[in-house]
């Protein structure tokens, strides 16, 4: 996986969030991380996934440094 790609497998996700592909998958099908589907497998804009992540943080009202870090915000 290159540092710059903007879409991303469900398998790419999983090591990027560091679990496994079956709960990157059931996140998707839950609508519990944002995902589309390109036929029958699901893609993950990586933008929308630092998002996600920004507001899983902010919401549990830790790490907010270690975000801001991670993605400049």
């Amino acid at each position: 996986m290159t540092k710059d790609k903007e879409i991303m497998t469900a398998k790419e996700v999983a090591s990027y969030l560091h679990i496994h592909p079956l709960t990157v998958h059931k996140y998707a099908r839950e609508g519990k991380i944002p995902a589309f589907k390109i036929g029958t497998d699901w893609r993950f804009h990586k933008k929308y996934l630092e998002k996600w992540i920004l507001q899983k943080v902010n919401s549990s009202g830790g790490a907010k440094k270690y975000a801001k870090e991670l993605f400049g915000a």
